[in-house]
């Protein structure tokens, strides 16, 4: 079952200065970094109530984020929805019709497993589930 709005993704050209803006500019604190070799992306988290900002920026220029920020620049990349059962929602959602991005969960920040819902089954927003791996 989806918990909660774990995440708002944003894809950025330049990491350095993305995190910069929001840190310096915005005032929202950094609560880390992440490569997540999985993804093969670079990552960094700003906290705020209820949620998180997630940067992300392709692990040495490779990678989906690449080919993203190639086609459309940057913005807004995915929502990200936590779970307490991500074999149980893909299944039901599999039986609803949506496709995934990937036969399974896999390995994703913080530890978490994760998987994307095709965005062309979500009127065009790229959705994550993830679930901590506790």
């Amino acid at each position: 079952m989806l918990i909660r709005l774990d995440h708002i993704a944003i894809a950025v050209p330049d990491l350095e200065e993305a995190i910069q803006r929001f840190a310096r500019d915005l005032g929202l604190e950094l609560s880390g970094r992440e490569d997540v070799e999985a993804a093969k992306t670079s990552t960094a988290f700003f906290p705020v109530p209820g949620t998180k900002l997630e940067l992300v920026h392709p692990l040495r220029g490779e990678g989906p984020i690449a080919k993203y920020l190639e086609k459309k620049g940057g913005g807004l990349h995915h929502l990200c929805f936590e779970t307490d059962d991500i074999t149980g929602d893909v299944a039901r959602l599999q039986g609803l019709g949506y496709r995934f991005l990937s036969d399974g969960p896999v390995p994703g920040a913080h530890g978490k497993r994760v998987i994307f819902i095709h965005p062309k089954d979500t009127g065009g927003v790229l959705i994550e589930l993830a679930q901590s791996q506790d």
